[in-house]
């Protein structure tokens, strides 16, 4: 067996000291070539394979990894990503690592760029960083490239900025679910409304985005017929404004009985109806905060689309810790499932304990 091969065993087969051997085994300097090459060798002959836990204890240092993260007061999805972190740091707590949080206000560049500083000055091990726009958010990874941070992404997946790994949906695949379930509700409707939060006209995040793609592929593949109506609810704006909007479309559409938004707001429009007591119109949107579980409940929000928030929170500090405690090799792209919450099992969704 691998674990019985002894230092001294190595020393013999290689013809070297037992002092040499452990410098090699531990990267360690003062080897010759001649001396490392005869060890390696050994080695190779042996199948030696360390205990990369027994070593990483016993180096007995600490590691501190941070995370970027959006500011929230109180949204499940980031609270369940900030959970899953502290329980991994729970469960390697032998191995002395620890997560620190610094927020950012979303859709702030400036904010962004702020707290990347924050975290570069601090010197992390590594970073996981929910990211802002890709320019902006380059600024921050190129430098953790030229310092040889190691980062994971949540959220939303930016290949172009080489991250060690990514936790999130495949956004396009998500977007083309999310499609096919509405239209299992509206396959006889002549239009469905596309609600879109936006910050100056614009939709901020590449997440939904993406999800936007895979849902007009799948209505031009199967529903090209379907007039797909939308409606900019801009983030700026309070609810008495979300209100007349929404009352206005409506009114001006009354054909229109089944909507979808690709974001977690589907309680803005979920409330609206709950507020005007139209039970004619069904939504359908993503994530399990709070009060779209109420509107799920009340019957206002048809579907769910839930993202494992706590399993990215958990994996994401997990990847860190074996590529660099561990020194393993990790899985650089790691898609979430797609699952469906609907009023009848949405009280039996836990998170994922891992």
């Amino acid at each position: 067996m691998t674990e019985k091969i002894r230092i001294k065993d190595i020393a013999i087969k290689a013809g070297v000291s037992v002092g040499t051997v452990d410098r090699v085994l531990h990267k360690r300097p003062n080897v010759s070539e001649a001396a490392r090459a005869k060890v390696e060798t050994a080695l190779k002959k042996m199948d030696y394979q360390p205990n990369v836990y027994a070593s990483a204890l016993a180096y007995n240092r600490s590691y501190i990894f941070y995370m970027v993260i959006p500011e929230h007061e109180y949204e499940a999805y980031w609270d369940e990503i900030e959970d899953g972190a502290r329980k991994d740091v729970e469960t390697r707590r032998d191995f002395h690592i620890d997560v620190k949080f610094i927020y950012y206000k979303r859709f702030s560049k400036e904010s962004f760029t702020e707290a990347s500083r924050k975290c570069l000055d601090s010197n992390p091990d590594g970073v996981i960083v929910v990211p802002a726009d890709l320019e902006t958010t380059r600024t921050f990874t190129d430098e953790m490239h030229e310092k040889h941070i190691p980062f994971v992404m949540l959220d939303s997946y930016m290949p172009d900025l080489r991250p060690l790994a990514f936790f999130g949906q495949d956004s396009f695949s998500s977007g083309y679910f999310a499609a096919r379930m509405l239209m299992l509700l509206a396959g006889n409707d002549k239009e469905i409304l596309l609600v879109k939060r936006t910050k100056f006209g614009q939709v901020t995040s590449k997440q939904q985005m993406n999800r936007e793609v895979g849902f007009r592929h799948y209505m031009r593949d199967h529903f090209p017929e379907v007039v797909i109506c939308e409606l900019d609810l801009p983030y700026e704006s309070t609810r008495k404004e979300y209100d007349e909007m929404l009352e206005s479309f409506f009114t001006a559409h009354p054909d229109v009985h089944n909507c979808i938004t690709l974001g977690s707001k589907a309680h803005v429009v979920g409330s609206f109806l709950l507020r005007t007591n139209r039970r004619d119109i069904q939504i359908m949107g993503y994530d399990m905060v709070a009060k779209n579980v109420e509107c799920i409940r009340q019957g206002s929000i048809s579907f769910l689309i839930a993202q494992h928030a706590y399993q990215q929170g958990y994996s994401s500090v997990d990847t860190l810790f074996k590529a660099i405690v561990l020194k393993r090799k990790v899985d650089p792209v790691n898609y979430m499932p797609i699952e469906l919450l609907t009023k009848e099992n949405i009280d039996f969704y836990r998170r994922t304990q891992l």
